[in-house]
């Protein structure tokens, strides 16, 4: 595996951005950006703690009480699932163990509860360095730490992660544990091998003058089945399945409660969702640009769901800056800032709208809810059709 591709895009592809003397200076060393990230944080985390403490709506997530109050059980010796609605790995309420002690010192015992949120922002800042550094084997480091500060000065990142969301720490996180955490990522799989080819992985038997034999059915299988490939599945499956049953041995007394059943009219309808995610994008895009597809993946996953938060934002959101460098954005900057208009005053509309249903109350179902989703999902298609049209309309862009 020592010879395999970088998976970003060569630099002949990337489009060069231009920056003010004042702004390249800032990117020239990681120390401005990374500590500027910090203290965006820093800024949101103690504005929640007043939003808190003066606003009938509460700053914090619902789901970071949801998480501190399985890691209280935790501390007691019980199960987290004696917490009901919590429905996540026991490592996650492991991981805030902290924030379930106490000290009788105001000030100390708020810090303690929002040692949670410092976690996923601290999440947020490392993924962002591990953005920077795949970005940085295609182009210089100031260029890749541009790119990176997409996510890390991104004030919707900075906001979900210090409200007491979980998403930033799963950028961190490996496949297989990936997957343990939030299950969604299993869609990345399908990409991931099918641009795991021989030429890309460095495999010394690729190559042209294929026999009659290798070019059979059988025989294309058989190729297909590659040592790296047999790696990253038998490896990812084993760590998948030894978290799991860990997991399940260790804190399931009581166990994980079923949720109650569904409406039928309110059944998750997976097939074209997933069809879309896990077959069509991955095999029309990923030997192109894995990233990319991954980045369409998530962006087509998260616009079919039928449920939807501003948390699964983040999911496509640390994907972005790994696709920009070469995107017709980019290249068109009058498409780019139209996209991005349209994304956010859509979205800024079905935010209102929801606002208005769960926060007042007000029955804001027709039209105004589904005429906000239905255009919010409009423009989401066109951006995943964009996406998708950039990488498969050029071709030229080669093999990542």
């Amino acid at each position: 595996m020592a010879n395999q591709k970088p998976v970003g895009r060569p630099p002949s592809s990337q489009t060069t951005v231009t920056t003010p003397s004042s702004l390249t200076s800032f990117f020239n060393r990681p120390l401005p950006l990374y500590l500027s990230a910090a203290i965006l944080r820093l800024v949101f985390l103690v504005y929640g703690l007043w939003q808190d403490a003066n606003s009938p709506v509460k700053y914090t997530d619902i789901d970071y009480l949801v998480f501190t109050d399985a890691a209280r059980f935790v501390s007691h010796g019980q199960s987290p699932y004696e917490r009901e609605t919590y429905r996540y790995t026991p490592i996650l309420a492991w991981l805030l163990l902290p924030t379930a002690h106490t000290t009788g010192n105001q000030l100390l015992d708020t810090a303690l509860f929002s040692s949670g949120k410092v976690l996923f922002a601290a999440a947020d800042l490392v993924a962002g360095w591990l953005l920077e550094r795949v970005l940085a084997k295609t182009m210089d480091a100031a260029t890749a730490r541009k790119y990176a500060a997409i996510w890390l000065l991104n004030p919707m990142v900075a906001t979900i992660s210090t409200r007491g969301s979980s998403e930033g720490l799963l950028g961190v996180l490996v496949m297989a544990l990936f997957v343990h955490f939030k299950i969604y990522p299993f869609i990345y799989a399908p990409a991931i091998v099918w641009w795991m080819d021989r030429e890309r992985m460095g495999d010394s038997r690729s190559g042209k003058g294929r026999s009659p034999t290798e070019t059979s059915v059988i025989g294309r299988i058989l190729r297909f089945i590659t040592p790296a490939r047999l790696q990253l599945a038998i490896t990812s499956l084993a760590t998948f399945l030894a978290l799991n049953i860990a997991m399940f041995a260790l804190s399931t007394s009581p166990p994980p409660r079923p949720p109650p059943p569904l409406h039928p009219d309110r059944v998750p309808r997976l097939p074209p969702q997933l069809a879309l995610s896990c077959a069509l994008i991955p095999l029309a895009m990923a030997k192109r640009d894995l990233p990319a597809s991954m980045l369409a993946q998530t962006f087509a996953f998260v616009a079919f769901n039928k449920v939807c938060t501003s948390q699964y934002f983040l999911w496509y959101l640390i994907l972005l800056p790994l696709y920009l460098p070469s995107s017709s954005f980019l290249r068109n900057p009058t498409l780019g800032f139209a996209a991005l208009g349209m994304w956010v005053a859509a979205q800024g509309l079905w935010l209102q709208q929801g606002y208005q249903l769960e926060f007042l109350g007000v029955s804001a179902f027709l039209p105004g809810l589904w005429v906000a989703s239905l255009g919010f999902f409009l423009v989401n298609c066109w951006i995943l059709g964009v996406i998708i049209g950039d990488v498969n309309g050029n071709v030229g862009r080669g093999s990542k």
